[in-house]
């Protein structure tokens, strides 16, 4: 019996043929194994590759632990993170943005997840970004118990990828921080961001274009080359929170100063009777960011609603304790600023001086 025509010319295709190398894939995944176990805790019961991330949590020191959870991802800034080859501080940032959350409340985190989507697996750039995500969650004793990498070409272009986090923490409920305790004559201490960290990329991208800047070749006042400034990885503020949590010192709120900068997260952890006055010439603005102001008029309010302005986590607490915080937080690596106040509120909640 004759074959169809159809039949005949029928092609025989693999998955790679369209595009998805599974063979790349695991090996990219035999590649990031011993990136991933650096970060490995105790409670950790199974290794990179099975269908979920094994931990079992020993909650026996605490009264009450509840578990408190982040997502996140670095916005637009993968875009100049790609452009100019920088995979590790994408996965740095994609962490950072999960813990400084979860640190908002005064939690520990415990273990983080990953989604990395790309069109294509190129090997050096996928490797770069989870062994950022691996040093982040160092530096955090946050274990990394998983994630998902997944090739999808047509969806993406060459080149690009995107890649969300997800972490999970803890904290005993007697010693959560949620701002319930703030109260009028709170002092409010800044701690110093390392630049932009992965919020208004929309505008600094803008902002580049208008300038016809050269991230590579333009210096900032400091020296340092442009990109080195505007891309700096997000500061991780989760041992510096931590340090606070061990000490006896008595702090009311955490503020992670991410999108909606000063305004909108000191505004989120105050009753509706309080309001935050910022002195903004109490720190220096970093030179990222007057560099990227160079380039057009943008007025006060909104750089300190778009941008963090060199403060990327505020700790909110009595005038009294302010002294011993400030010398727990540099002796954790922190530069900080006494940047403002609490007090009644008698008009807007965020109000900006000096």
């Amino acid at each position: 019996m004759s074959k169809s025509t159809a039949e005949i010319d029928k092609h025989s295709i693999s998955y790679a043929d369209c595009g998805v190398d599974i063979d790349a894939g695991n090996a990219f995944v035999g590649r990031i194994k011993s990136a991933v176990a650096s970060t490995t805790r105790p409670e950790v019961l199974a290794g990179l590759g099975g269908f979920g991330g094994l931990f079992k949590p020993d909650f026996s020191n605490m009264e009450e632990p509840v578990l408190v959870s982040g997502t996140d991802g670095v916005g637009t800034k993968l875009l100049l993170l790609q452009e100019h080859n920088r995979p590790h501080v994408a996965g740095i940032d994609a962490v950072a943005m999960c813990v400084n959350d979860i640190a908002a409340l005064g939690a520990e985190p415990l273990f983080f997840l990953d989604y990395l989507a790309t069109g294509s697996l190129t090997g050096e750039a996928m490797a770069g970004v989870v062994e950022g995500i691996a040093d982040a969650c160092k530096t955090c004793e946050c274990a990394l118990v998983g994630g998902e990498t997944a090739e999808m070409p047509g969806m993406y272009a060459p080149g690009h990828y995107d890649i969300g986090g997800f972490s999970v923490g803890v904290v005993d409920r007697p010693k959560m921080i949620d701002g319930s305790g703030i109260s009028a004559g709170d002092v409010i201490l800044g701690l110093a961001s390392s630049g932009p960290h992965s919020n208004g990329f929309s505008m600094i991208r803008k902002l580049i274009e208008l300038g016809s800047a050269d991230l590579e070749n333009d210096l900032l006042s400091d020296g340092r080359r442009a990109v080195e400034g505007v891309l700096a990885p997000t500061r991780l503020y989760v041992p510096a929170v931590n340090a606070l949590m061990k000490s006896d010192i008595t702090v009311h709120g955490f503020s992670h100063i991410t999108g909606g900068g000063m305004f909108d997260n000191m505004e989120r952890i105050v009753s509706e009777d309080l309001a935050v006055t910022v002195d903004v010439s109490s720190w220096p603005v970093p030179p990222a960011f007057e560099y990227l102001l160079s380039f057009a008029n943008v007025e006060r309010n909104e750089r300190y609603r778009t941008f963090n302005m060199g403060i990327g986590f505020a700790v909110i607490l009595p005038e009294s304790e302010a002294d011993k915080a400030e010398n727990v937080l540099k002796d954790a690596g922190e530069t900080v600023y006494r940047i403002g106040h609490i007090h009644k509120r008698g008009g807007e909640a965020v109000a900006l001086i000096g």
